[in-house]
This record gives C-alpha cells, structure tokens and sequence, in this order.
C-alpha cells in the first residue's frame, strides 16, 4: 500500500524536522546537524535535502525567514513541530512492539 503524502516521514525527513525543532537553519547547517546528531550515520546530500525542503514548505511544515544571496534560512512551524512528534510517537511505539516481541521469544526459548 503506497504511502500517503506526509502520513509518517521517511528517515531523512525525520531529522530534518529534529534539526529545525533546534531553531531556524540553512541547508549547509541542517546537514552538519545530522551529521554531527547521529556520528556521522545520516548523511544528507544537497539534492536530497532540498527535495525534502521543498516537500515539507509546500505541506507548510517549514518556512523560509530569510535570503541573503543563495542562501535560505528555514524554520519549522506548528505544523512541523505537530508532524514531528507524532512521528516521535509512532517511532517509540515501534521500538516498544519489537522489543515486546524480543522479550517474547526469548521467553519461549527460555533465553530470558
């Protein structure tokens, strides 16, 4: 079943909605915040990037603050923040039912 426009975010998507919940940011510093965030594990390149910028400023997630040259200052709005802890939500409750379900098996292999 396809994914709904902006139902739950992809990786990326997520961390760059954590990276503006630290306050407004350019491309350059939201792809040295990922960086930085998961040690290097995320790494983000510019065509990548902006398509989600793009995405998440027509979904009225972000919004651009300011322009100097080419550079655009972004930051997140109500909304973003709203989509970004429903999907914190949704991502615990996933590590919750996978580590239910390790606890259950272990059980049942007397590996508790």
């Amino acid at each position: 079943m396809p994914r709904k426009s902006m139902e739950s975010l992809t990786e990326s998507m997520f961390y760059v909605l954590m990276a503006l919940m630290e306050g407004a940011m350019c491309g350059i510093e939201i792809a040295a915040y990922l960086e930085r965030r998961t040690a290097r594990r995320m790494l983000i390149g510019p065509a990548t990037l902006y398509t989600i910028l793009g995405k998440f400023e027509k979904e009225g997630y972000i919004r651009e603050i300011e322009v100097i040259g080419r550079k655009r200052t972004y930051a997140i709005t109500e909304q973003g923040k709203q989509a970004y802890l429903t999907e914190l939500s949704r991502l615990r409750c996933c590590v919750r039912d996978a580590e239910d379900a390790e606890a259950e098996r272990r059980r049942q292999n007397g590996n508790a």
